[in-house]
C-alpha cells in the first residue's frame, strides 16, 4: 500500500514540476500593470497579493506542511499568525528600507521550509535532544517567505509615490489570500481526518512535501549556478 502511495506521489510531483517551477513570482500582465501605477492604488494591489498567495505553491505547500497535524483551529490560527507576522516583517521592511538579497538563495531557503516541516511531521527530529520550537521555526520560516516576496516587487519597477500605503496594501493581500486557502486546506483536513485512510497517508504525503520542497530549492540552486 504504501508502495502505491509513493509512487503516485512522485507521478504526481512530475505532474506538477513546471508549476512549481514559476511559484512566487510576479510576471506577465500583473507586472505590468504594477508597474504603471502611480499614487496609492489600495484595491490593485490588495488583489495582486492575494492573487500571489493563492497561486503561491510554495506558500500553500508550506501552510498545508504547517498544518497536517494540528488538530485544534486555535493552534491552527496560533501557527498561522506568527508565520504572517514574519512574512509581514520582511516584506514590509525589505522594500521600504531598500534591503536586497539574492532571490536565488532566498528562494531556495523557501523550498528547504517545505522540506523542514515534511520532515518534521514524520518525526524526522523525534531522537533528537534538542530541537528548535515549532512555532519559532515557522515565524523564522515566514521571514523567508516575505523576503523571497519582497525581491520579486523589487524586480518591478515600483513608483515611490505612495509605495509604503501599497505595500501595506498588498500585505493585507496576501494575508487574506492565506486565510482563504487556510480555511479550504482546514475543511479538507477535517474531512480527511476521519477517513481510516489519513493515518497510513501521513507518511507518503509528508515525503512528497519533501520531494516538492526539494525540487522547488534544486530550481532555484540550478538557477543561482547558471547567472
Amino acid at each position: 500500500m504504501r508502495q502505491r502511495c509513493m509512487t503516485a506521489a512522485w507521478m504526481l510531483l512530475a505532474t506538477a514540476l513546471p508549476a512549481l517551477a514559476l511559484a512566487h513570482g510576479v510576471t506577465g500582465r500583473d507586472a505590468s500593470l504594477v508597474s504603471a501605477l502611480h499614487g496609492v492604488n489600495i484595491a490593485p494591489f490588495m488583489y495582486l497579493g492575494a492573487k500571489h498567495m493563492v497561486t503561491g505553491y510554495d506558500h500553500l505547500a508550506f501552510l498545508a506542511g504547517v498544518i497536517f497535524l494540528l488538530y485544534r483551529l486555535r493552534d491552527v490560527v496560533l501557527y498561522a499568525s506568527v508565520f504572517a507576522l514574519g512574512h509581514s516583517i520582511t516584506l514590509l521592511g525589505a522594500v521600504l528600507l531598500g534591503y536586497r538579497a539574492n532571490p536565488y538563495i532566498v528562494d531556495a531557503i523557501i523550498g528547504l521550509s517545505v522540506v523542514y516541516k515534511g520532515f518534521e511531521n514524520i518525526g524526522g527530529f523525534a531522537n533528537l535532544r534538542w530541537r528548535l520550537d515549532p512555532r519559532v521555526a515557522v515565524a523564522g520560516f515566514g521571514l523567508a517567505h516575505g523576503l523571497g516576496l519582497a525581491t520579486k516587487l523589487q524586480e518591478l519597477q515600483l513608483s515611490p509615490d505612495g509605495l509604503a500605503a501599497n505595500l501595506v496594501a498588498f500585505n493585507a493581500g496576501v494575508e487574506l489570500g492565506q486565510l482563504a486557502a487556510l480555511a479550504a486546506m482546514v475543511l479538507v483536513f477535517m474531512l480527511w481526518r476521519r477517513r481510516r485512510s489519513f493515518q497510513s497517508a501521513i507518511y507518503p504525503a509528508n515525503v512528497l512535501l519533501m520531494c516538492v520542497g526539494f525540487v522547488l530549492a534544486g530550481y532555484q540552486l540550478t538557477g543561482f549556478l547558471q547567472h
